[in-house]
């Protein structure tokens, strides 16, 4: 049976469709630092102070825009910019017409399957409000693979 990812593309998906993409991971909550000579984008180890870093879940999410002012918003507007996501990222992933992953909580019926597959940032990551910004650079991380 077609689910809808594979049969609709992003502009199609309904709002609720849309927001079953994301699959709890919580990798676009992580601080991402680019160089402004290449542009290249990398993840830190720090999260939004807003994230609840068990559950993988914003705790402000309808409001997470204004609160935050460099949360970025994920849109279809804006899929030409999702090359910043990481490769495992839902909306990244349909964008460039891959299938999503077994561990994606809408292809195995479970949302704890993203943490059993070690995507999630669960146990990985720091508040934002816990690190000074000199710390930073030092808390780069390799294991999000773009």
């Amino acid at each position: 049976m077609t689910q809808f990812w594979q049969a609709k593309t992003l502009a199609e998906l309904t709002d609720t469709e849309w927001e079953s993409l994301c699959d709890g991971c919580a990798r676009c909550c992580m601080v991402k630092l680019q160089d402004e000579d290449t542009d290249e984008v990398v993840y830190t180890s720090i999260v939004c102070d807003l994230l609840d870093q068990q559950a993988c879940r914003c705790t402000r999410y309808p409001e997470r825009h204004a609160l935050v002012t460099d949360c970025v918003e994920l849109s279809v507007a804006k899929v030409s910019e999702f090359h910043w996501l990481p490769k495992s990222c839902a909306y990244r992933t349909i964008a460039e017409g891959r299938d999503l992953e077994w561990w994606h909580p809408l292809v195995s019926g479970d949302r704890e399957t993203v943490f059993t597959a070690g995507i999630a940032v669960r146990g990985k990551v720091v508040a934002e409000s816990e690190v000074l910004a000199e710390q930073e650079q030092d808390m780069i991380v390799r294991w999000v693979e773009m």
